[in-house]
C-alpha cells in the first residue's frame, strides 16, 4: 500500500531549480521536519480539504505563516506520517468513487 502512495504521490526527491511541472488538479509540497531532509510530493488537490490533512496544514501555518522556506507548501512532519496518512486519504477516495 505504501509503495503504491509513493508513485500516487509522485515523490520528487532534490531540490533543483526547475522541478517537473505540477499536473492539473493536483499541487507540490515539501515535507519533513528538518530542511535538509525535505521532499517534495505532488498531492491532488482534493486532499487540501480533508480534516486531517487540515491539521498538517495549520502546523504549517504555525511554524511557517505565508514564509515557506522551500518557496512553496512546506508540511513539517516525517515523511512516513505523511505517507500514512495520503494512504489514507487515497483510499477513502477509491471507496467514495
Amino acid at each position: 500500500m505504501i509503495q503504491g502512495s509513493r508513485q500516487l504521490l509522485k515523490h520528487h526527491s532534490g531540490f533543483s531549480r526547475k522541478q517537473p511541472e505540477v499536473p492539473k488538479g493536483h499541487v507540490a509540497v515539501y515535507v519533513g521536519e528538518a530542511q535538509v531532509q525535505r521532499k517534495r510530493f505532488v498531492v491532488p488537490i482534493s486532499y487540501l480539504n480533508h480534516p486531517s490533512f487540515a491539521v498538517l496544514l495549520n502546523h504549517a501555518e504555525e511554524e511557517f505563516g505565508f514564509n515557506h522556506p522551500m518557496g512553496g507548501l512546506t508540511i513539517p512532519c516525517k515523511e512516513d506520517a505523511f505517507i500514512t496518512l495520503t494512504s489514507e486519504l487515497h483510499t477513502c477516495s477509491m471507496h467514495q468513487r
